[in-house]
């Protein structure tokens, strides 16, 4: 995987630098200033101009896409997305990660599995990463509606994408980028056949969304109700193992 080593004995070089701005994002944010010049210099409207440049920031924001530095360890799931855990439960499997899709490649095994699901408001970072490194088996994209995406039942409602990465042994892992109310698109950065590392940009959804990853039978997971996740940083959990964890809010 390319980049600077960085370990827990040191090694390494860090630097704090402003994060780079995702070029899917770059068009939003200029068309955002170029309308707020506009109301400013052209019209004269400060009391719409000011508000207006403020949110050409916030788009900027929205789009900010910071390194991250990724466990490499083969037994660990990292959290594909920035966001709130707001849902974890024993469910099956979407159907597109079960059946045979005619590919060759087989799907999930069909049973109960640990769902944890993220929720990512607007000020999250909203860019995707690979749980596990692999090769992608499926993307299956599926049009539906725009209900709040901490609900249940938008695993089955709204706009989605069910993305399935496969490890060289054979462990499969599927997770749903998942449209909310504000969210009108998932931009997708792989497909089918493509071979990602861990921690690896995947895709991007506009505007606050829900990321829900699909455990490998026999294996808990290893966040909270209502902890937060770093997509890339945050283990979500090691596999095969299976432990009560409780925490205290405070």
């Amino acid at each position: 995987m390319a980049g600077n080593l960085l370990d827990n004995r040191g090694r390494g070089d860090v630097r704090w630098s402003w994060p780079p701005i995702h070029p899917e994002g770059r068009k939003f944010g200029i068309i955002a200033v170029v309308i707020s010049l506009v109301f400013l210099i052209g019209l004269d409207w400060e009391i719409v101009g000011w508000p207006l440049l403020l949110l050409s920031l916030g788009v900027f924001a929205f789009f900010r896409d910071p390194e991250r530095v990724v466990p490499q360890d083969d037994g660990l799931i990292v959290a594909p997305a920035d966001g709130l855990v707001t849902l974890i439960a024993e469910v099956d499997p979407p159907t597109e990660m079960i059946v045979d899709d005619g590919s060759g490649h087989a799907g999930l095994e069909p049973g109960k599995v640990t769902r944890i699901s993220i929720f990512m408001s607007v000020f999250d970072v909203h860019i995707n990463r690979a749980p596990i490194a692999g090769t992608i088996l499926r993307a299956v994209y599926i049009p539906g509606s725009f209900v709040d995406a901490g609900l249940d039942k938008a695993s089955e409602e709204n706009e989605r994408q069910h993305i399935l990465i496969e490890r060289t042994d054979g462990l499969k892992i599927g997770f749903t980028q998942i449209a909310g109310l504000l969210a009108r698109r998932i931009v997708p950065f792989v497909k089918p056949g493509d071979m990602v590392g861990i921690g690896q940009r995947v895709g991007l959804i506009r505007f606050g969304s829900r990321v829900d990853v699909y455990l490998p039978s026999g294996t808990d997971s290893k966040v909270l109700l209502g902890q937060r996740t770093v997509a890339g940083e945050t283990v979500l959990a090691e596999i095969g193992s299976q432990k009560l964890i409780e925490g205290v809010s405070q």
